[in-house]
């Protein structure tokens, strides 16, 4: 245990060997690449079509092996497999887009069709490589799960460089594609063509699976793509800021998955990355400050809190009196009661406000509240907090109407 914690510090520190240290680099480089161009798709609500690009690579890969070996050439060339996976998987996308438009079919159906069908025919040419003179030792089983045993040098600096370019590309067209994430119809009224961002964000994605097939896998490239921007979403509101934080998130599972894998080598690095992905996941799941499960839990029991103060303050104005022990005890732990179990003069002006709220809350649903405003209201927030001073003073004169043409009646 030592040995390896000892191993998985030296390649945190970039001490692991140049390979290591190279592998490192290019991991990052596709995380962040994955992480921003996962963010796009997120937004988009296109996650899945990552899956069936994924997927629909391995027909591509193990063509381009037959090819070269009939050609004479090394099967095992990585520019040559991307190439073939990268047309393959372009195929798969056109396949999803004609299926999608030209048919009844939804998207998330077509996009199963063509998953199960590429990457079935995908594992017939493997078996079918696997009967070859030249194709029992391809190791094309790695592009499953992803590989760095037998990386050359060449291959991380590939992986690298794509990671790069990826990110420069998209630090290009981020505007228009969160334009188009958003609000397409808005989009095509400022001038942006959305058929040419959706184009590059596909483009992208297309680009970061292909990249990172040898170093994450086919199978869970995905994740890649679709774990760092739903762990960005947790802390943040802004697009902008959900898009850094998803490329950052990328970049540290892929620098601190393959420094594990490093110190760990009969663990393969896709894997590992992707459980360093889901790590942060959940951290974020549980501990992010306004979208995460303690801070809703935290949340829930303020409102309950609040409610039962509001509630006893109220009943104590209006009936004098409280049977249920739950009130008492948050007007006790908020100091608003005096010795005779009467609220004490903190206690009137609370209630005296709250009285006020009720009647503008009233005067409020009497007038036809904005959907706005009554989807900020709680039943806990004051009115006072949602509304303009002049939207305020004229709910005021409202309800005094509405108050003085109900004495004026009886």
């Amino acid at each position: 245990m030592t040995e390896v914690l000892s191993a998985f510090l030296s390649a945190l520190m970039m001490q692991a060997g140049y390979n290591a240290a190279l592998v490192a680099v290019g991991a990052s480089l596709l995380g962040a690449a994955a992480g921003s161009t996962g963010t796009f798709l997120f937004l988009r609500k296109r996650s899945l079509i990552s899956d069936a690009s994924a997927h629909a690579t391995l027909p591509g890969i193990a063509l381009a092996f037959m090819v070269m070996v009939s050609l004479g050439g090394d099967g095992r060339s990585l520019p040559g497999l991307l190439l073939g996976s990268a047309l393959s998987a372009g195929l798969g996308l056109l396949a999803v887009t004609l299926l999608t438009r030209y048919t009844r079919l939804a998207e998330d159906t077509a996009i199963g069709a063509v998953l199960s069908v590429f990457f079935g025919f995908g594992i017939v040419l493997l078996t079918v490589i696997q009967v070859m003179g030249t194709g029992r030792q391809a190791g094309l089983e790695g592009f499953l799960l992803g590989s760095t045993a037998g990386m050359l040098f060449s291959d991380a600096v590939l992986i690298a460089c794509g990671g790069a370019i990826c990110v420069l590309v998209m630090l290009i067209f981020r505007r228009p594609m969160l334009h188009v994430c958003f609000d397409p119809g808005h989009a095509e009224t400022i001038g942006i063509r959305t058929g040419l961002a959706d184009g590059v964000m596909l483009g992208l994605m297309l680009a970061v699976t292909v990249t990172g097939l040898k170093l994450v896998g086919l199978v869970l490239i995905v994740a890649l793509l679709i774990i760092p921007a739903a762990t960005a979403r947790f802390w943040s509101e802004r697009a902008t800021v959900i898009l850094a934080l998803a490329a950052l998130f990328g970049a540290l599972a892929g620098y601190v998955g393959s420094a594990l894998s490093a110190a760990a080598p009969n663990v393969p690095a896709g894997p590992v990355i992707v459980l360093t992905a889901a790590v942060f996941f959940t951290a974020s799941l549980l501990a992010a400050p306004r979208r995460g499960l303690v801070a809703a839990v935290l949340a829930r029991a303020r409102q309950r809190r609040r409610l039962l103060l509001r509630q006893g303050v109220l009943t104590l104005a209006q009936q004098g009196v409280i049977h249920d022990p739950r009130l008492l005890q948050a007007l006790s732990r908020a100091g608003l009661l005096a010795a005779d179990r009467n609220l004490n003069d903190e206690g009137r002006a609370l209630a005296q406000m709250l009285a006020q709220d009720e009647a503008r809350w009233a005067a409020l649903q009497a007038g036809g509240a904005s959907e706005d405003v009554m989807s900020r209201y709680d039943g806990v927030r004051l009115i006072s907090s949602l509304l303009s001073a002049g939207e305020l003073a004229q709910l005021d004169r409202h309800a005094a109407a509405s108050s003085g043409e109900l004495r004026h009646g009886v």
